[in-house]
């Protein structure tokens, strides 16, 4: 099993920025990628950002050029870099974790991200 700790969500103004941060723990030898997922109120879940273990990254197209994801091999960390943040990015943020972009399945508990207008 793999577990996942979510830190850095809150509440941040139009135009500001945030850093969100998943650690695992656990069987991590078996994660080759991590990634973001999104659930703004009343909506679906959504793929925000995706990294690979070599470093190769995804990024839905609503968030291209504002959203920076990265990750610490070193330290089974994983973050999102948020900028010029709008009242839409407001939702609650989940860590994934799997052995592919499209096999995450290892989820954190999630941490809310609120833009205010």
């Amino acid at each position: 099993q793999v577990q996942l700790v979510e830190s850095g969500g809150g509440l941040v103004q139009t135009g500001g920025s945030l850093r969100l941060s998943c650690a695992a723990s656990g069987t991590i030898f078996s994660i080759n990628a991590m990634g973001w997922y999104r659930q703004p109120p009343g909506k679906q879940r959504e793929l925000v950002a995706a990294i690979t273990s070599g470093g190769s990254t995804m990024y839905a197209d609503s968030v291209k050029g504002r959203f920076t994801i990265s990750r610490d091999n070193a330290k089974s960390t994983v973050y999102l870099q948020m900028m010029s943040l709008k009242p839409e990015d407001t939702a609650v943020y989940y860590c994934a974790a799997g052995v592919a972009v499209t096999v995450l399945n290892f989820w954190g508990q999630g941490t809310q991200v609120t833009v205010s207008s």
